[in-house]
């Protein structure tokens, strides 16, 4: 996505759109040319002026590029090195505000780095900008930093000089004969047959192509005198914002830019951000306050959504557990292993060099639910071999290697399967479509979490012990060597009842 200062001619924007797309022409050669096959990865080229969805406005000083490239079982180049390349090969031309890279997203994902500063001064919210994007600028991996506060077209202010109104000149009048004389004013209309034609009167064209034209003005007063336009009002040549956006009636700027997840982590930027620089940004222009969207804002919204239903799906199961088993004590047992299944997350994202993220989130909420019927199963099987007549501790060693080989085939077939959607390669380090990325990071998520799940439920002391207190009884099973002596109310009601 370019974009140009306001006013740029068009020449300019397309001799700079053809260095961008002769940049990406040359990067697929050279991959090309790395290939023994020489196989190339860019389908089509296409070229949009005066479109730029970024930016939030229009004229002949944009324009959007897109590539369309193979298919992901044919690209031998992640995007992100792609797009390195490209960005490498197109530079950054002298006279281009912002020139961004970008894969085509849909949802509500937003950028890695978006924040807002809200004020009043357009000249505080500017330079306070400019000084938190040579901030954000420092930091490794981050690029593509942009503000929504530019400059627009040059312009020309007119203002009224001390002692205009004693002539009887304002400012609407003064504006009236301008507009009129450069733009034209209707006069008149006459009809010939049945066409209407229009009076347009307004200066000859030669008397209108320059800016010493308005030099040579001449305002016209009340009592009919005319007055050079430099007697009653000033000139000055100045270049006003392209656009002003508002929040809740109050200017903003808006400060964006994207990061490389190999070099920088967004929330842990944005996080330093808020504790090393933005004090010092607000006691600076104590008028100015800060706002996070993008990343950070969709992060925080969907976090507080995950954990409002986390809990209203923890307390779901935990009444039909109570009803499944009569009682709280085996559903508390089985929940148990829920928390302690993060402990597999973390340690799983340690072992492979991933980092916690929101896919990482969704899929330990999921994660809840296999953890469960998993325990739920394991009870099961330890209490059909307590029946049997099998130790405490035998027949949860039993149970777990059943479930064991259960808990292997759910990690092959679900760590595999993923990455083998379309024809994908299996899982590796950065393998897989992007869009595939998500999934298996939630894979990622559910194989060690089921295993420290499992896990933990065999080291509750309680299950061990008094996992069959009660139903041992009723199954026949009862073992004296595992009640006498225990002061468990599952043992104490068995010894009762003996």
């Amino acid at each position: 996505r370019l974009l140009l200062s306001q006013g740029t001619p068009l020449a300019r924007t397309e001799a700079v759109v053809e260095r961008v797309v002769a940049a990406i022409r040359s990067v697929d050669e050279t991959y090309a040319a790395e290939r023994p096959g020489g196989e190339k990865m860019v389908r089509n080229v296409g070229v949009q002026f005066s479109r730029n969805r970024r930016a939030g406005e229009s004229g002949e000083h944009l324009a959007t590029v897109t590539v369309d490239l193979v298919g992901p079982d044919a690209r031998y180049a992640s995007l992100g090195e792609i797009m390195g390349r490209w960005r490498a090969h197109v530079g950054m031309p002298p006279d281009v505000i912002a020139l961004t890279f970008g894969e085509a997203q849909l949802g509500p994902g937003g950028r890695p780095i978006d924040i807002r500063l809200v004020g009043e001064d357009m000249a505080s919210l500017k330079t306070a900008a400019t000084e938190l994007r040579e901030w954000l600028g420092g930091y490794a991996g981050v690029f593509d930093l942009t503000d929504d506060l530019r400059l627009g077209k040059p312009e020309l202010r007119v203002r009224l000089r001390e002692g205009a109104l004693a002539l009887g000149v304002t400012a609407s009048e003064v504006a009236r004969q301008l507009r009129a004389a450069f733009q034209g004013r209707r006069a008149g209309e006459f009809q010939v047959g049945s066409e209407d034609y229009e009076i347009d009167v307004r200066l000859y064209e030669r008397d209108r192509d320059s800016l010493a034209d308005l030099a040579r003005f001449t305002v016209t007063l009340p009592a009919g005198e005319q007055v050079p336009l430099h007697t009653v009002a000033s000139l000055t040549s100045e270049r006003g914002y392209s656009r002003i956006h508002r929040v809740d009636g109050r200017r903003a700027v808006t400060i964006q830019g994207d990061i490389d997840p190999e070099k920088a982590n967004a929330a842990e930027i944005v996080a330093d951000t808020q504790a090393r620089f933005m004090p010092g940004l607000l006691a600076r222009y104590p008028g100015i306050r800060t706002e996070l969207e993008g990343q950070a804002s969709e992060s925080a919204e969907t976090g507080a959504s995950l954990g409002r239903n986390f809990l209203v799906g923890l307390a779901a199961i935990f009444l039909l557990l109570s009803f499944q088993f009569r009682g709280y004590i085996e559903p508390l047992v089985i929940m148990a292993s829920i928390p302690v299944g993060l402990v597999g997350v973390v340690a799983g994202h340690l072992a492979m060099g991933l980092e916690l993220s929101m896919p990482s989130l969704v899929g330990f909420v999921s994660l809840a639910g296999v953890v469960v019927n998993n325990a739920i199963v394991l009870m099961n099987f330890i209490k059909i071999r307590r029946a049997g007549g099998e130790s405490a501790e035998a027949a949860a060693r039993g149970a777990a290697r059943q479930r064991f080989r259960r808990a292997a085939d759910y990690a092959d077939h679900g760590g595999w399967g993923v990455a083998l959607v379309d024809g994908d390669e299996p899982p590796g380090p950065g393998a897989g479509p992007p869009g595939h990325q998500p999934r298996l990071r939630s894979c990622r998520v559910h194989v060690p979490g089921v295993v420290s799940g499992a896990r933990a439920l065999l080291h509750r002391g309680r299950l061990r012990r008094h996992g069959g207190g009660r139903d041992r009884l009723e199954a026949g099973g009862r073992d004296p060597g595992d009640i006498v002596g225990c002061r468990h109310r599952h043992c104490r009601r068995t010894r009762r009842r003996s």
